[in-house]
């Protein structure tokens, strides 16, 4: 599994490193660091008022913020992985 963060200039200002920080946590949390890749991309045109947008393989979710990281990963990461 890709998960890609947009840390193109909108996304840096909505806080896309503390988006990375949080991934690199919650990948080890749960030992996912043999199945997911985690990447950088520039921007990925899907700018929203709010969060940081995240590719994960090739879906691409908008407005992810620290408050709704947790249900983010659930369903966009365990859930693909079977965790």
């Amino acid at each position: 599994m890709i998960i890609q963060i947009c840390v193109g200039s909108s996304c840096h200002l909505k806080g896309s490193e503390d988006m990375i920080e949080l991934l690199k946590q919650a990948i080890s949390t749960h030992d996912l660091e043999n199945e997911v890749t985690l990447a950088g991309s520039f921007c990925a045109g899907k700018c929203n008022r709010v969060g940081v947008t995240i590719t994960v393989d090739d879906e691409v979710y908008t407005g992810v913020t620290p408050e709704g990281f947790t249900e983010f990963f659930k369903n966009a990461v365990l859930s693909r992985i079977g965790k």
